[in-house]
């Protein structure tokens, strides 16, 4: 253990209650007041900040889950079609893709998006999912395999 000083290690609490507390204070550093200072009102105030950051993180999961959830239903809106629709699709074509990539491809390949939901409609068509009439006019029409 390294002391900075002859002070530090002559304590009658000795040492190692110095460096415990000074773990607290240097997470409580960014605080305000007698919060950052004051060794009894941190701990409380640390352990509160490292709760909610726990939650943060399981938070931040759910928010960007939400996110691809929508740039996919407005990707798959352009195309006519419903994501729950284009998922069973793929996957049913054997197609394994999550729904990152989805949006990845629908934002920065939008051609190879397109294809993909032709693909989807196709197999959905030939599962009979849905009919033929259902097949938005704006697209080529779909070859028979």
């Amino acid at each position: 253990m390294v002391f900075t000083s002859l002070a530090l290690f002559i304590r009658s609490r000795g040492p190692d209650e110095f460096w415990r507390k000074r773990k607290i204070l240097k997470l409580a550093a960014h605080f305000v007041g007698r919060r950052r200072n004051c060794y009894s009102i941190a701990i409380r105030s640390v352990h509160r900040a490292l709760a909610f950051s726990t939650k943060g993180r399981r938070q931040k999961k759910l928010d960007m889950a939400e996110l691809w959830n929508t740039r996919l239903a407005a990707a798959c809106e352009e195309h006519s079609f419903t994501s729950p629709l284009l998922r069973e699709g793929l996957a049913r074509s054997e197609i394994l893709l999550n729904r990152k990539s989805l949006v990845d491809l629908a934002i920065w390949e939008p051609r190879t998006f397109e294809g993909l939901t032709k693909i989807a409609w196709q197999r959905c068509i030939q599962d009979g999912l849905i009919s033929e009439s259902d097949y938005p006019v704006s697209l080529p029409p779909i070859k028979k395999i």
